[in-house]
């Protein structure tokens, strides 16, 4: 057991094991510095000393870094702390510092549950392709999207990770690699990876697709026993539709799978607010969006066909040439299974014998009931006002007026709250066919952005610091303040604090004046102003004078209750014992009176005092002799 936890870089300190990569294992942590729960991905003790390895660890820290996005997981720090190896080698093991998500990777959710519900799978899909089109807007592919790379908070927030290097093995899936260096997973691995071709933004596009197909059927589009097989189907084998392994499966997202998992990027998605587009349109049950001929072309020769649902759904041959453009619902595509060719012929003769008889009958009908019946009147319905109603009750003053309400797209906006109607087409009062749609204009609510802690910054890096997070909105500057220990022009304090905030919130900043206060310390012990002066980062100077008061006690300062400069050193009398008073005796003789006297000198006060008894006769001078020399 170790007591004391492991700290890098002298605030962040390392704790319990939360997940194994093939490059990299992350630790829960803590800062101390800010008192936060966070996330510590280090790179594995063993691939230390791989060059190549070191490079793009340290790659990955600089690239995540730079993004600040809701569904993407924050990295606040990075930095290398030095190891000690088994040979007794100092090794650099680099670490990055991230915000940590409380949930479920989808991986974790799929192992739990099989497959997710068709309108769930899309609305994660949606935000992962959010997370990807920031991304791309940046010049980052993340090169590895997969469900082990996806979390989802208890609240249902998704977070995608690892941009940029991470290459997670957790989910057991198997994994391409060449040279050491990782290049995918081979479940999700585009055309143009698994064939060692360069990668773009489309190849993320193509692995959201196989997620989002595994998201729908509990199982990846190609299965293989080996990386390189599945590279293969990728490359080659045609696309099989998710509603052939899940029944369940609208037609509209087997097209917009179809299109997803083109093999020829150009006939792809071609961007990820696109394919989000056609997500969220399958979603609401709106039209999707035409496809590129490329697409149209690659889905008639790529798509594999899928078998009969149900046994009342009529057989038909399959189609020759392309299919059409998807302009609503689409039914659920049904090929017959193959059979001889003398009873296929037959079939198609039989169909057609009963299509012109359909057909004569029809005409037959109208030629008869044209000639006495008129039309009948449309209806028309007044379009209500929707602005700034919320979507439930826009529905609902459309449903009584016999109109049906589309949502044309969803929009950020700071001033209108999430689901609210911002625009709507055609305008209120307006005369409409009923059962007609009325398209509107969805708020999402504010557009929010990682706020980083700007304390301790200089007021050019905060502003810098601001612009590079997104925050359109200049800082204002509050007055200055005294603090302790702080460089004059350094962030004191910020509202809003560091967190998720709006992206045009005004962020209020208090710089330091580069002074401190120091008090009036006359009075108190020389040791009290030591450890408070020692707080306030200022120095001490102590000159002892003698004094009748307790010794220790400071009798003057020189400067006090004022501001003085950081660091600076205040002067100090401080009172201490007299030194002992040195004490003279002196025995003066004198003549001829034949007596003495004792003089004493104590503290500047001169006392005489007479001769002790028995000398008052002086010193007896023996007959025959003088009287003994003074000095």
């Amino acid at each position: 057991m170790i007591d004391t936890p492991k700290v890098l870089g002298g605030r962040y300190e390392v704790g319990a094991l939360l997940g194994r990569g093939g490059m990299a294992e992350v630790h829960r942590g803590y800062d101390t510095r800010l008192s936060r729960q966070v996330a510590v991905k280090l790179l594995r003790l063993d691939l230390a000393r791989d060059q190549a390895l070191l490079t793009r660890f340290r790659r990955e820290a600089q690239a995540a870094a730079g993004l600040s996005h809701r569904d993407i997981v924050a990295v606040y720090d990075s930095g290398e702390n030095t190891v000690i190896d088994a040979g007794g080698a100092e090794v650099p093991l680099p670490y990055i510092v991230m915000e940590l998500v409380e949930g479920q990777t989808l991986r974790e959710k799929l192992n739990d549950h099989g497959k997710l519900e068709p309108g769930e799978a899309a609305r994660v899909t949606m935000a992962v392709l959010d997370a990807l089109a920031y991304s791309h807007s940046k010049g980052i592919i993340h090169r590895d999207i997969k469900p082990a790379n996806v979390m989802v908070t208890k609240d249902g927030q998704v977070k995608v990770m690892d941009f940029g290097i991470a290459r997670a093995l957790a989910d057991g899936a198997a994994t391409m690699t060449q040279t050491s260096a990782v290049m995918g997973t081979a479940q999700y691995l585009s055309p143009e990876q698994a064939q060692g071709m360069p990668v773009d933004a489309r190849s993320d596009l193509y692995s959201a697709g196989c997620m989002l197909f595994e998201l729908l059927t509990g199982r990846p589009p190609f299965v293989g026993d080996s990386p390189v097989s599945i590279a293969y189907q990728h490359v080659g084998e045609p696309i099989p539709l998710p509603s052939r392994f899940n029944p369940l499966v609208p037609p509209a997202l087997d097209t917009v799978v179809s299109r997803a998992l083109v093999k020829d990027r150009d006939g792809r998605y071609q961007s990820a607010a696109e394919f989000r587009a056609d997500l969220a349109a399958a979603r609401e049950g709106r039209a999707l969006g035409p496809a590129p001929a490329a697409a149209a072309a690659a889905v008639a020769t790529e798509v594999t066909p899928v078998a009969a649902a149900t046994a009342v759904v009529p057989t038909v041959p399959a189609p020759a040439g392309p299919p059409p453009v998807v302009t609503g619902p689409l039914p659920v595509p049904v090929y017959a299974d193959p059979e001889p060719e003398r009873r296929r012929r037959g079939g198609l003769w039989a169909l057609l014998i009963a299509l012109l008889l359909l057909a004569g009958a029809g005409i037959g009908y109208l030629a008869m009931s044209g000639k006495n019946d008129t039309p009948p009147p449309v209806t028309k319905a007044a379009v209500p006002q929707l602005v700034p109603l919320t979507r439930a009750a826009a529905e609902k003053a459309l449903t009584d007026k016999g109109l049906k309400l589309e949502v044309a797209e969803q929009v950020f906006d700071d001033a209108a709250p999430v689901d609210t109607v911002m625009k709507q087409d055609p305008g209120a009062g307006a005369e409409v066919a009923t059962g007609s749609s009325v398209r509107v204009t969805l708020s999402r609510g504010p557009s929010m952005t990682q706020l980083p802690d700007l304390r301790g910054k200089t007021k050019d890096q905060a502003v810098q610091a601001l612009k590079d997070a997104g925050f359109t909105q200049p800082p204002t500057f509050g007055p200055p303040v005294d603090q302790p220990k702080v460089d004059k022009d350094k962030v004191v304090t910020q509202n809003p604090p560091a967190g998720s905030v709006k992206a045009s919130s005004v962020v209020t900043l208090v710089l330091a004046t580069g002074n401190v206060k120091v008090g009036n310390y006359v009075g108190k012990n020389i040791a009290v102003v030591y450890i408070a002066l020692e707080q306030l980062g200022l120095g001490v100077k102590a000159v002892y004078v003698d004094s009748d008061k307790e010794p220790g006690t400071v009798l003057e300062q020189d400067r006090k209750d004022l501001a003085v400069p950081n660091g600076s050193t205040i002067t100090f009398k401080v009172a201490q014992r007299p030194n002992p008073t040195v004490t003279s005796v002196t025995t003066v003789y004198t003549t001829p009176s034949n007596t003495s006297t004792t003089t004493t000198t104590t503290g500047g006060t001169t006392t005489t005092t007479p001769p002790p008894p028995g000398a008052q006769g002086g010193i007896p001078t023996p007959a025959g002799t003088d009287p003994p020399r003074l000095p």
